[in-house]
């Protein structure tokens, strides 16, 4: 079978013990102390650059005795300076009799070639990272910008430098997910992309923010070896020549290396050893403990360094030795794939054999399962993002992409699988199920992430939101047992200062009925609401006349009708040739399910319905709808039908304090001066009645603009 033993009770939801494949169960502890490739939970933890400095590492432990090096934490504090950044292994001892659980930390040196992490991780989420590292199931609830995503990238770049021969699978339900968790994987600098790789056709929209483009594609990344292994190849060509072992002559007529992968391991082990073999021995002549000491006249490379001083440390030395044995370990794993002629067996290769981070939807897994498990793919770890969305059988597919022993094995392990981590927040939308018998009367729209919670099963749930100024989070504070704030929220500059133009930073408005018309539907289910469109639009065209950066806003719907008419109705007014405001586009004009996982400085909601709530009546929506802002939430809607639904009185309570028509402030410009509970003088203020009086200031500041550029 493809799923382990310690996992198969605890799925189907029998045993009688729903923790028993948590890492701290008695029989996990079983399972690491028979199994290679997997840490005891009692042994040391490799957690990388988890922790930003001793000060970060004291306290993600709270409560606990720290030691540093042998050392309590005030000597490690004065000991290790503010620039020397470490790295840490963490081992907890949790000794029965003791007042304090024992913290032991050994750290060792932080690589200053890549960023690396820069987040401090909070006390919960070093605990939901330690349980990732561990063997067994993690469960992680994540509440909307409690950091899910930092979470994940840390894990699998741990898992990654921990447990170099394992193989992690990610899945997640959408591919903006993935590309958030490439471009933060690719962002660290620590995480070789030569061992990423994505499957699945939203490969091809894949983009990362870093400087240079990645391609991550099976294509790419055979495109990517190819070229980088002519690069080596070069360098191999130049160290030649430079050694007087070949000369120029020997290059092809383009001027290309003569050299291919397996020659240039005879290189290596013919001439380059033998030359570094020797250096070894005459340091260790010559070095008498002083790392400093000159060792041009033993290093054997000096016309392949050419900008190299007359002198150079034994260390220096030792490094540019490592630099050129690194160039022949990379070719010798890309020898396989010079001598593999076809595309597809390349590509085969990479999956099953090079690369160690494989990506993909649960679409594509369920789609490309039996290709995977006929072409022997295996793996150790599988890490689900927006577990909270899929269908239970959506997160059961990514188990089974091996092949694991028959049931009649007697060794009790039957699967290579090692560690399942499923993160997301079954407080948020569920996965979609269009039939209405299925969803209401078999639970099929329950995920097996809700599941597992319902059953019991140990989880973490992250307790401090960093996304959303605080009064924005009390929206949805209320859904979660003990969500708090990030300290930036309130310290930072950004989240200080108000909104420029706009009284208040969230709002529920008021939109009547426009031309006499509210809801409407042109075909069935497709419902539109044109005031409360225009009236998006219109508050959009006026933030950005102030100078809100466009990308920062993004305008939400909980209708895809209302979407198609927003779109329609920002191409007439933002449309190439309309004016000042011409080509100008929000960051994201989207329906609130499409948007999870999402966010924006600046959310301009449309509730769309008026004689009915609609399905906003699971709060589970709402409570996506009202997460996605940092700064500013705007909620265009009928406010007597939203406020009076029992389900969504707690958020709309706290919208129905303020006023129902939108409150500006007049003579403002982004960004403005004024801070966030400043009061503002009543001469001040302007109130818009209607959708009407909007479009006719909005107008009004166009005609203005195009004056002033006059």
């Amino acid at each position: 079978r493809s799923v382990p033993s310690w996992l198969m009770p605890v799925l189907l939801g029998y045993g009688g013990d729903p923790s028993a494949a948590s890492y701290g169960s008695s029989g996990m502890r079983a399972f690491a102390s028979k199994t290679m490739g997997v840490t005891s939970p009692d042994a040391a933890l490799d957690y990388g650059d988890t922790f930003l400095d001793v000060g970060h590492l004291e306290n993600s432990f709270p409560g606990c005795e720290l030691a540093v090096d042998g050392r309590g934490t005030d000597k490690a504090k004065t000991t290790e300076g503010s620039s020397d950044r470490r790295k840490y292994r963490v081992k907890v001892v949790d000794e029965q009799g003791q007042e304090k659980t024992k913290v032991e930390a050994t750290s060792y040196p932080f690589p200053p070639s890549y960023h690396g992490n820069d987040i401090r991780f909070t006390p919960v989420q070093v605990n939901a990272i330690r349980s990732g590292l561990s063997p067994g199931l993690t469960t992680i609830i994540g509440p909307p910008g409690t950091g899910k995503t930092d979470v994940a990238v840390q894990i699998i770049a741990n898992l990654y430098h921990s447990f170099p021969t394992q193989r992690t699978v990610i899945v997640t339900h959408s591919n903006a997910a993935l590309n958030d968790i490439f471009d933060k994987v690719m962002a660290r600098g620590d995480v070789d992309e030569r061992y990423m790789l994505r499957l699945g056709s939203g490969e091809r929209n894949l983009t990362t923010t870093s400087t240079t483009s990645h391609d991550f594609t099976k294509t790419g990344r055979v495109a990517h070896i190819l070229s980088r292994r002519d690069d080596l190849l070069e360098r191999v060509q130049t160290l030649s020549e430079a050694l007087g072992v070949s000369g120029k002559s020997e290059r092809g007529a383009d001027g290309a290396p003569s050299y291919t992968c397996e020659t240039a391991e005879y290189f290596y082990f013919h001439h380059v050893k033998t030359l570094m073999d020797a250096f070894v021995a005459a340091a260790a002549v010559n070095d008498d403990g002083r790392s400093q000491n000159n060792a041009i006249g033993i290093f054997p490379f000096t016309k392949y360094f050419p900008k190299l001083d007359d002198a150079i440390s034994l260390d220096e030395a030792r490094g540019k030795i490592q630099e050129i044995k690194s160039i022949f370990e990379e070719l010798a794993e890309y020898r396989p794939v010079e001598l593999l002629r076809s595309q597809r067996q390349r590509t085969d290769y990479l999956l099953t054999k090079q690369a160690r981070v494989v990506a993909m939807t649960c679409t594509h897994a369920a789609i490309a399962r039996s290709y995977l498990v006929g072409l022997g793919f295996h793996y150790d770890n599988v890490l689900v993002e927006e577990a909270g969305q899929m269908l239970d059988v959506e997160t059961f597919v990514p188990l089974l992409l091996q092949r694991g022993e028959s049931d009649d094995d007697t060794s009790g392990a039957h699967s290579r699988l090692k560690r399942v981590v499923l993160i997301g927040d079954h407080n948020q939308l569920p996965p979609v199920v269009k039939n209405r018998a299925f969803s209401t009367y078999s639970r099929y729209d329950q995920s097996m992430f809700a599941r597992l919670v319902r059953l019991g099963v140990p989880s973490i749930e992250l307790n401090k939101q960093g996304r959303a100024r605080p009064d924005i989070a009390r929206l949805y504070r209320w859904r979660y047992d003990d969500l708090g704030d990030l300290d930036h929220v309130t310290t930072r500059e950004k989240f200080k200062r108000a909104n420029t133009g706009l009284a208040r930073t969230f709002q529920l408005i008021n939109v009547e009925d426009f031309e006499g018309r509210g809801e409407s539907t042109p075909t069935a289910y497709f419902y539109q609401n044109v005031g409360e469109a225009e009236y998006a639009v219109a508050l959009f065209q006026y933030m950005v006349l102030l100078g809100y950066p466009p990308q920062k806003i993004s305008i939400l719907t909980t209708y895809n009708g209302q979407k198609d008419l927003i779109l329609d109705i920002l191409s007439q007014r933002c449309g190439q040739g309309t004016g000042p405001l011409a080509g100008v586009e929000p960051g994201a004009v989207s329906t609130v399910d499409q948007y999870q996982g999402q966010q924006n400085d600046y959310i301009i909601l449309s509730l769309v319905r008026t004689k009915a709530v609609g399905h906003l009546r699971d709060v589970r929506r709402l409570i996506v709808a009202v997460s996605r802002a940092r700064l500013g939430l705007y909620v265009c809607c009928r406010k007597d039908l939203f406020c009076s639904c029992h389900e969504l009185r707690r958020t709309m309570d706290q919208f129905s304090d303020g006023p129902s028509n939108l409150q500006l402030v007049k003579g403002e410009n982004f960004p403005t001066e004024r801070m966030v509970g400043q009061d503002v003088p009543p001469v001040d203020r302007h109130e818009v009645e209607d959708v009407t009086q909007l479009g006719d200031l909005v107008h009004s500041m166009q005609r203005e603009y195009v004056a002033n550029q006059g």
